[in-house]
């Protein structure tokens, strides 16, 4: 699910806490050593997405946020900002000269260059938090 979340609107921060929990509190936060990454350059979007790019030749922007049951990107369009809800059980990352994620029939592909390399240890993060959540929510083996 994206939202336009340039304004505030009380109905969004409901809808992201259902999805995706609330917010880590300070004590979360300063154990995990920061829930955003830095700033990365989308290099490239699912077609479908493509509405949230800018126009022109300006280079578009992404960081991501963590929460207890998925991640939110946060992406810049000029003024106005844009928030993909993503649960982990959808959630998946490939490493493919930069990083790539996908979930709900969409992408987003960020740059593989110096920003992307300062989020190494955000990465891993995101990660652990993932196999945390896919760990204590398995899948049956059999039906």
């Amino acid at each position: 699910m994206i939202l336009n979340t340039t304004h505030y609107n009380a109905e969004h921060k409901t809808i992201i806490s259902d999805l995706i929990g609330r917010r880590f509190s300070l004590v979360q936060k300063l154990r995990l050593r920061g829930i955003g990454s830095k700033r990365m350059i989308i290099d490239n979007v699912s077609p479908n997405m493509m509405s949230l790019m800018n126009k022109v030749s300006d280079t578009n922007y992404g960081n991501i946020e963590l929460r207890p049951k998925g991640i939110l990107i946060m992406i810049n369009k000029g003024l106005n900002n844009f928030t993909w809800i993503i649960p982990f059980y959808q959630l998946v990352i490939y490493k493919t000269n930069g990083s790539s994620i996908h979930a709900q029939g969409r992408f987003v592909h960020f740059r593989n260059n110096i920003t992307f390399k300062e989020n190494k240890t955000f990465f891993k993060k995101l990660m652990d938090l993932k196999i945390d959540y896919d760990s204590e929510y398995e899948m049956p083996n059999g039906i």
